[in-house]
């Protein structure tokens, strides 16, 4: 059943002033793109590996086990909380600055003559990373349903978070291969870390400006879940749209973290470029994703969010085994071209449809239920991003070494001069593959929507 009510708009202030928040992207990338790179270094490169791939993967494994616990109970907790800043607001304030110090602290190591002490300390701090970055993400992007009161509010909410999210994303992606030599002045390990620290103080500003400008009470009215925890967790898994929705968005993910992880190989390994040339490859991504921003935008406004979506997947299946073929079948410079158009699907299923498409479902079982459950939406949909995480950071270690001369069990366990070029092609073929899965299930996600009086 759907209802009908007239409200106003959200004004363009808080809209940006709530896209300014998504700073927190920037650890993410940072995770995302340089820790895999700092501890399993490619061959062409000054550092030394740290662990073998396989206690890479254990201790990842171990964090994002140790987050998953975390996601629904911040999502539940968030929900049920009341102050006088609003229920989303003092989270999102508190969590940022350990994550940014969880950051700096995975490129200073503990070593020592054997790997235990590297394993211990790269689990630990993951795990720390991991459970402040829900204490942040969640309630965030609860704030969207949180704020706002009609589907275009919560259309432009979810455009200005990827707009700031895609310009926080791209100067974690370009700016790290130009500050590393500036500020290492030829010293990979100093110049990594400088930019680590700076990125993640601009990471903390932002979310810091969002949390002191954005008065969430006035808008959302003080509204509080009393549902018990298993009670709202029952509730929000009979939403059948809500699972086929999640289950797309963890295969979404798989592939693209996978894309996104591998790009510095590709750039390296593949096409033969230096590592100031990843700032190039990620530049045509990101630029040719800000100018979709806007046409996306209009389009969801009349046709949803579905249709677009397919569309961005079958995009990224075709493309993924594209890069399969650079050096191949096409010469090394066009993995630029085919970096430059994934930035086109990028666009929409990277970043506008995630935060809009769960919005709206939050927002119909709230007008259908009566519950205000928003947070345990957030919670759960971070977890199936943890999820994701965990996979393509499990899996990736494996498939770079992938070819070796060394047997499969000798490849995992010993820690290895570099990756293999056969491993780097290897991810775009299992990017492909997830991008399959996630096809599937949105094509069985029905669609809807609130409805509004005019």
């Amino acid at each position: 059943m759907e209802t009908e009510k007239k409200v106003p708009h959200l004004p363009l202030k808080i809209q940006i002033l709530y896209g300014l928040g998504v700073s927190y992207a920037i650890v993410d990338q940072i995770f995302a793109q340089w820790v895999l790179y700092f501890y399993l270094p490619p061959s062409t490169s000054s550092l030394t590996p740290l662990l073998p791939p396989i206690l890479i993967s254990f201790a990842l494994l171990i964090a994002r086990f140790v987050d998953v616990i975390f996601e629904p109970v911040v999502g539940y907790l968030s929900d049920r909380f009341d102050s006088q800043w609003g229920r989303r607001i003092p989270f999102i304030f508190a969590g940022i600055l350990p994550l940014s110090l969880s950051t700096v602290a995975y490129f200073y190591p503990v070593t020592g003559e054997g790997n235990l002490s590297t394993f211990l300390y790269l689990s630990v701090i993951g795990s720390l990373f991991f459970i402040f970055y829900t204490i942040v993400g969640g309630p965030y992007n609860a704030l969207i349903p949180e704020i706002s009161q009609s589907r275009s509010d919560r259309l432009n909410l979810s455009t200005w978070q990827s707009v700031f999210r895609l310009l926080y994303t791209a100067v974690a992606m370009i700016l790290p291969g130009i500050l590393i030599e500036v500020l290492g002045g030829g010293d990979d390990l100093q110049g990594i870390r400088y930019m680590v620290i700076l990125l993640s103080s601009l990471a903390l500003i932002g979310v810091w400006i969002t949390s002191f400008t954005i008065d969430e009470r006035k808008y959302s009215g003080g509204k509080v879940s009393t549902e018990p925890f298993f009670a709202s967790m029952k509730m929000v898994l009979t939403s059948r749209p809500f699972v086929m929705y999640l289950f797309g968005f963890l295969f979404f993910f798989l592939g693209f973290n996978t894309l996104r992880a591998s790009l510095n190989y590709y750039v390296e390994d593949i096409m033969g470029y230096s590592t100031a040339y990843i700032t190039l490859a990620s530049a045509l991504l990101f630029g040719v994703s800000a100018l979709c921003f806007y046409p996306i935008n209009k389009l969801c406004k009349k046709i949803g969010y579905k249709t677009p979506m397919l569309i961005s997947l079958v995009l990224l299946i075709i493309l993924s085994l594209a890069l399969f073929g650079v050096g191949r079948i096409f010469p090394e410079f066009f993995g630029f071209v085919i970096f430059a158009l994934i930035g086109i699907p990028v666009a929409g299923a990277a970043f506008i449809f995630p935060p809009a498409m769960l919005s709206e479902i939050s927002s119909v079982f709230s007008e259908k239920t009566g519950k205000n459950t928003e947070g345990l939406f957030f919670g759960l949909q971070g977890l199936f991003l943890k999820m994701a995480f965990l996979f393509s950071i499990s899996v990736l270690p494996v498939l770079l070494v992938f070819g070796s001369d060394l047997s499969f069990f000798e490849s995992l366990t010993t820690t290895p001069d570099g990756v293999e070029r056969i491993g780097v092609y290897s991810t775009s073929l299992f990017a492909a593959a997830a991008f399959c899965i996630s096809f599937i299930f949105y094509a069985l996600y029905k669609e809807e929507f609130v409805k509004e009086e005019p």
